[in-house]
């Protein structure tokens, strides 16, 4: 009876170990795909003209500080980028000042709600949108 005993315990014994290393290493996968998946970064492109008379809605600095003014009111912060865009429709060439904003560590809905004032902001029909998997490190030395 003994010897079964011990055959019995040595297989429970296995089992168990064998259950805990499946059960590690599914954990250890579903911390390296969460730390794989990254974070988004938001880019968004926001005209300065006027949707309707394409002129510009306000100078460039002024355009600047209104962008900053709401997404200070959004986010807390703001990294801005100045661009030059232009396009052509029919034998018209229209130039426009665009700003270009870097937003991480947020969600779609927040970036929606930002846009949303913005569009209002600068008289626009859209805001170009770009969601670009990165890696976000706030490195402190």
């Amino acid at each position: 009876m003994n010897k079964k005993f011990g055959i019995i315990a040595i297989i429970l014994c296995g089992m168990s170990l064998l259950i805990s290393i499946i059960t590690m290493t599914i954990v250890l996968v579903n911390m390296n795909n969460a730390k794989d998946a990254g974070d988004i970064q938001y880019v968004l492109y926001v005209g300065t003209n006027d949707k309707d008379t394409n002129l510009p809605v306000f100078d460039e600095e002024t355009s600047k500080e209104e962008a900053k003014k709401i997404l200070i009111d959004h986010f807390g912060g703001y990294t801005i980028q100045e661009a030059n865009g232009g396009w052509k429709d029919g034998t018209i060439v229209y130039k426009e000042y665009t700003l270009v904003i870097y937003l991480s560590d947020t969600t779609i809905d927040e970036v929606h709600l930002a846009c949303k004032a913005l569009i209002e902001k600068f008289h626009q029909s859209s805001i170009l949108i770009q969601s670009n998997k990165t890696r976000t490190e706030f490195y402190a030395g």
